[in-house]
């Protein structure tokens, strides 16, 4: 058993263009030995399926490029026909929009921005946000996931970097404020990361994941609820991600946290303070990292592709995700080749939800062939 994933995008990607690059994408995953797709339904403020909840909040029903189209039914039906499993991927979260300052959600609800320290719309890395700790904009995002989870044949529902999540320059509107003097009978610090005000506002996003980790449960107790966090600590500083709590209160079912490294070493580095510092035999389970193997004109050595799925291995780790689908086409396909004879050669199946709640000790590494492995890697 193995988390052998990949994400689905939009951008830079002509996969949900029509159904036909659907099915072909999706004969193409499961011949190379993938077994989960990660659609994304959610993006630039806008859903990828006929959305109510879109209609009725923002008066529109879907991605204007898809107006006769539901993207997210053709997946699952070509998904379903060769085997694969579908967990859409809420891609944009708590994002309002991308250089366009809020686009057309913060057009129709500006009392939904998220607000710095000088009362200015939150902008980090060129995103405009929505404020996550706002109980509106909450309710907002859980009816989109809802909604999938009623109406579509799907194996479970993903957040990420920005869900739930938000830049630690944020909580500054009024009523968060109001919220924080109630508690400690004193404004927020100006200072965003002041270690109290971060653990505050984390704890809101934290209790927002149980809240929606529970009524999709309550939906189907059979659904898988991903995340893929930055990593922790940075996600914590920078985005207010607090994982370990997540992994501790089980609000998390499998979890993908970014290892964005374009050399081995450096995802090694990783990969080994996760397993060693942050999961224990009980949570090991749930971690398949995400594995960057494209971006813009970047893309992935074969050889670091291999080094990066062995060790994973190695260190117990029964899987990963990669970014994104487009980096496998490229060059003729080099990139599935790789993987369909070497490391996927054998089919694997997608792990339960009772295998992943299992804590199977044998996986874990002893010291002494811990010791070994760290010995062989710096020989190479």
């Amino acid at each position: 058993m193995e988390i052998r994933g990949v994400w689905l995008t939009t951008t830079d990607s002509q996969v949900l263009k029509s159904q036909q690059n659907i099915a072909e994408a999706m004969d193409f995953l499961a011949e190379t030995g993938f077994n989960v797709v990660f659609p994304v339904v959610w993006s630039k403020g806008a859903t990828l399926y006929p959305s109510q909840t879109m209609k009725q909040t923002f008066g529109m029903e879907i991605e204007p490029l898809f107006p006769s189209r539901d993207p997210l039914e053709e997946v699952v039906q070509e998904a379903r026909r060769v085997g694969l499993k579908v967990i859409p991927w809420f891609e944009y979260g708590f994002a309002s929009s991308y250089n366009l300052n809020g686009g057309i959600l913060l057009q129709r609800k500006p009392e939904w921005a998220a607000l710095n320290c000088n009362c200015n719309l939150l902008k980090k890395n060129n995103f405009e946000w929505l404020n996550s700790l706002d109980p509106q904009v909450q309710e907002f995002l859980l009816n989109l996931v809802l909604e999938v989870v009623n109406n579509y044949d799907v194996d479970g529902i993903q957040g990420d970097d920005r869900f739930p999540a938000l830049p630690c320059e944020g909580g500054y509107d009024q009523v968060t404020v109001s919220r924080y003097q109630q508690q400690f009978g004193e404004n927020p610090p100006q200072n965003p990361k002041n270690r109290q005000w971060l653990q505050w506002r984390a704890d809101i996003l934290t209790d927002y994941l149980a809240r929606l980790y529970n009524e999709v449960k309550a939906v189907n107790p059979n659904l898988i609820v991903s995340m893929s966090p930055n990593i922790y600590d940075w996600g914590f500083q920078e985005y207010l991600q607090d994982s370990p709590t997540w992994l501790k209160r089980g609000l998390v079912d499998i979890i993908h946290p970014q290892i964005y490294r374009r050399e081995f070493s450096s995802y090694k580095a990783i990969a080994d303070k996760l397993v060693n510092q942050q999961f224990t035999d009980a949570t090991l389970q749930r971690l398949a990292p995400g594995i960057l193997i494209k971006l813009g004109t970047y893309c992935i050595s074969p050889e670091y592709l291999v080094q990066a799925i062995e060790y994973n291995r190695l260190l117990g780790i029964q899987g990963e995700v990669f970014f994104f689908y487009e980096g496998l086409r490229e060059n003729n396909n080099a990139l599935a080749k790789v993987l369909r004879n070497g490391p996927y050669a054998k089919s694997a199946s997608f792990p339960t939800l009772s295998d992943l709640s299992a804590a199977k000790v044998s996986n874990k590494i002893t010291s002494s062939i811990w010791q070994r492995l760290q010995n062989f890697f710096r020989s190479l």
